[in-house]
């Protein structure tokens, strides 16, 4: 007779219950927005919670171009990128790149605060960003999330 009655369950891809949620960036902060974001796709927030396996959920994030900075890191921040040229390095201020591509300002965000491997490379597949209130997940039944009432 087997008398253990606890058994540590390691939760996989198969197992994982996953959902959609839909998070309105109006007015949030961006670092804390992606923060959250964060926790959400990695799964942080599930009792099921592992760290090596894709057990959280799938996070659309609309109104990107209405998010805030604290500060002046909307005029001070910059984003560097380099084209792959010699001398090709590009500075970009987050005041611009809000307005030019308010998308990958978020993306970028969220990106850095999952971990660099290929386990945060497939998590950041989760995550879809839209400039506006319109997304292109309807099909899904994504619920709507509100970031102030999550931990």
């Amino acid at each position: 007779m087997d008398t253990l009655s606890y058994k540590t369950v390691s939760a996989n891809k198969q197992t994982a219950n996953k959902k959609w949620f839909v998070v309105d960036a109006q007015g949030q902060t961006v670092g804390r927005l992606a923060s959250k974001v964060a926790k959400i796709v990695r799964g942080k927030h599930k009792t099921n919670f592992t760290p090596h396996a894709d057990c959280g959920d799938n996070v659309i994030v609309i109104n990107a171009e209405k998010v805030s900075f604290s500060g002046t890191k909307l005029v001070n921040k910059e984003y560097v990128r380099y084209t792959g040229y010699p001398g090709g390095q590009r500075f970009t201020s987050a005041e611009e790149m809000l307005k030019k591509h308010p998308e990958r300002l978020i993306e970028k965000a969220i990106k850095g605060m999952l971990p660099k491997n290929t386990l945060g490379r497939q998590l950041f597949t989760n995550v879809k960003v839209y400039k506006g209130s319109e997304h292109k997940q309807e099909a899904q039944k994504p619920e709507v999330l509100n970031l102030d009432t999550f931990k």
